[in-house]
């Protein structure tokens, strides 16, 4: 039994019987603390706990539940080292010691390397940084750095510094100031498209489709349409879209297509760019790294003309098509495979019969019945109600109105 003061191990841990002291314990995990960071009230948490506590919208201190005063987290380096050294101590029998956590990136030294002007040094150091962590990239995600990089990205001179800016700003994003600097701006929306259906590097089309999905996030709908509207921008996107072995690429095209076509002037541009048909393929072979949003993406074109069309083809056929989207019905984006097949089967009772078939009874009841949101379950009993003439007549649900509301 452990003695007062200690406590038993965590699972994964208690490898030889040992107890670790209570005080090197998180109070919210009750594991070892990795990354121990003391609060506003003197309490001390491991980082990774304490971070989860605040973004579930938490705003109390965890122990004495007073009202955090601010949400710096301080690190407390003594403890850590202790920690460490008990873990040293107790090596041999079998406690592994915990690394020394990296540090978010000093803000002085990001404005120190943003002061320096447009050059590769600091740019590049700029890039190592923003692909370290999240922590980095939102210490650097100023007004001030973005600002910074704009200008540099869009400037004329060197091809080299223009890249590299690009880059920096395709891992640290665009703010709504920032999005509407680059849409107000002919030449800079121009650019980018230029970039995205260049024949040049594909990591400078990848950034360039990053910095497009970002600035496409952050404004309205004008403004997609007007970024939709750049030539090159469609194109590159489905370009990136149709890689075949760049995982990066294929993510970016997906969120780039998804934002602009939350735009419905962008919708026949993206169908005649071949965006429906390169996210149905995507979708069906299951290498979409976006599946939600490539999902999303393809309901919304299948109301645009010509893009049910080419969603099926896409998608290898009619047949192919209502089976790819009953199996996504299964997962998170159920509610949009279900408004895709909506619009794949309406006008087709021999794909009403193939939904049947491939299951998507069972999946639309399961979303009827389940958690989804109630736009969900409108979705799924208004193709319940579509697909009821293509049920076997020995089932009883075909001749109940149960679960048959109003759409």
């Amino acid at each position: 039994m452990p003695g007062p003061g200690s406590m038993p191990l965590a699972l994964g841990l208690d490898t030889a019987g040992v107890q670790v002291p209570w005080y090197f314990r998180c109070p919210i995990s009750l594991e070892l603390m990795a990354d121990p960071v003391t609060v506003s009230t003197g309490q001390t948490y491991d980082r990774a706990s304490i971070e989860s506590w605040v973004a579930t919208g938490n705003t109390t201190c965890p122990v004495t539940r007073a009202p955090l005063a601010d949400f710096t987290l301080i690190p407390n380096h003594t403890l850590r080292r202790l920690i460490q050294d008990w873990c040293v101590a107790h090596h041999s029998m079998g406690v592994e010691r915990i690394p020394t956590p990296k540090q978010p990136a000093d803000p002085d030294l990001v404005r120190s390397l943003v002061a320096q002007g447009p050059g590769l040094p600091a740019l590049r150091r700029l890039r190592a940084l923003a692909r370290e962590s999240d922590k980095n990239r939102l210490v650097m995600a100023t007004r001030e750095t973005r600002a910074a990089l704009l200008e540099v990205a869009f400037a004329s001179g060197s091809d080299e510094l223009q890249a590299e800016a690009m880059a920096v700003l395709a891992l640290v994003g665009l703010g709504e100031a920032e999005a509407a600097e680059v849409v107000a701006r002919e030449e800079r929306v121009a650019r980018l498209g230029k970039v995205l259906a260049a024949a040049g590097p594909l990591e400078a089309s990848v950034n360039a489709g990053a910095v497009v999905e970002a600035a496409a996030s952050a404004s309205g709908a004008e403004a997609r349409a007007l970024l939709g509207a750049a030539e090159g921008v469609m194109d590159g996107l489905v370009a990136l879209v149709e890689e075949k072995a760049h995982a990066r690429a294929v993510r970016v095209g997906i969120r780039g297509l998804f934002a602009l076509c939350l735009a419905k002037e962008n919708r026949p541009r993206a169908v005649s760019a071949g965006a429906a048909s390169a996210l149905a393929r995507r979708v069906a072979e299951g290498g979409a790294g976006e599946p939600e949003r490539a999902l999303a993406a393809v309901e919304r074109l299948c109301r645009a003309e010509g893009g049910r069309d080419a969603v099926v083809a896409g998608a290898g056929g009619g047949s192919a098509a209502v089976a790819t989207l009953v199996r996504a019905m299964s997962g998170r984006a159920a509610e949009h495979a279900a408004g895709a097949l909506v619009a794949v089967v309406g006008g087709s009772e021999a794909l009403q019969v193939e939904a049947v078939r491939a299951g998507a009874m069972s999946q639309l009841l399961l979303m009827v019945q389940g958690g989804c949101s109630e736009r969900a379950k409108r979705k799924a009993q208004h193709l319940l109600k579509l697909l009821r003439s293509a049920w076997p007549t020995t089932d009883c649900i075909a001749n109940s109105d149960d679960f048959l509301q109003p759409y």
